[in-house]
């Protein structure tokens, strides 16, 4: 019985370890680059100011990236507005949105998101945005890319959405 609890104890911690994100490479959301805040910023306003989920995708591809959008880069992929999408869009209005409330920034390098034309690599902010006041839940990401080494897409994109 010790051994089955100390094997139960183990797995745990362990996978706690590895599931876990480090927080080894936070920055202060006041570090956050101000161009990558203003596409953040952005895509608040988006999802508030959008009158139905279409408006809304229109609006969202023109700063959308990476796996979000189809190859030519021009309109948001098959699954990104039924889903993703539609999730943020109805879950909006449970965030601090007119001062956006950043709990956490995580930075990583990515080799590549997407495909074809639209395939960029670059550095990823990941950036947690805090609930309103009484409403429960833990903070939710949204990953916005600063593209590197692309010919033609040089501002920061939306990479990553559907947790709000």
């Amino acid at each position: 019985m010790k051994k089955f609890v100390l094997s139960i104890l183990y797995f745990l911690l362990t996978t706690t370890v590895l599931l876990g994100q480090s927080k080894k490479n936070d920055i202060s959301p006041q570090d956050l680059p101000k161009e990558v805040k203003n596409v953040l910023n952005q895509y608040i306003e988006i999802l508030e100011q959008a009158n139905n989920l279409d408006e809304c995708a229109e609006m969202f591809a023109k700063i959308a990236g990476g796996s979000l959008v189809s190859e030519d880069g021009q309109s948001l992929g098959n699954d990104v507005k039924p889903y993703s999408l539609k999730k943020d869009f109805q879950n909006i209005k449970f965030y601090h949105t007119t001062s956006i409330k950043i709990t956490r920034v995580n930075v990583k390098n990515s080799n590549g998101m997407g495909f074809g034309y639209s395939a960029i690599r670059g550095k990823v902010y990941k950036i947690w945005i805090g609930k309103k006041q009484g409403v429960s839940g833990m903070p939710a990401p949204i990953s916005i890319m600063i593209p590197e080494g692309h010919s033609e897409i040089k501002t920061p994109k939306v990479v990553g959405i559907g947790s709000l």
